[in-house]
């Protein structure tokens, strides 16, 4: 049995639902930091090197980030379901 929810409300709604934190804060330093460190980076391999020193958890948050974004490309890319058929 499958049962589907589907939920329409706004981000900031449902982080108050599931009691989670409000990180916008720290969110702003963490980009304003990040950007900062950009403006002096002049080549790919700086930047990489640069984001493994500053990200959190080091190499393995990195690592972990990319995977996210790959996922999340080809999820969007299967209409955004998340689940494949076949």
């Amino acid at each position: 049995m499958n049962i589907n929810v589907s939920v329409d409300c706004t981000p900031e709604e449902a982080r108050r639902f599931l009691g989670l934190p409000d990180v916008t804060k720290a969110n702003e330093v963490y980009v304003d930091a990040l950007t900062k460190a950009m403006q002096g980076v002049g080549s790919f391999e700086q930047m990489q090197e640069m984001a493994k020193s500053i990200a959190p958890m080091g190499q393995f948050g990195l690592k972990l980030f990319q995977q996210m974004i790959e996922s999340g490309a080809a999820m969007s890319g299967m209409g955004g379901t998340g689940t494949k058929k076949g």
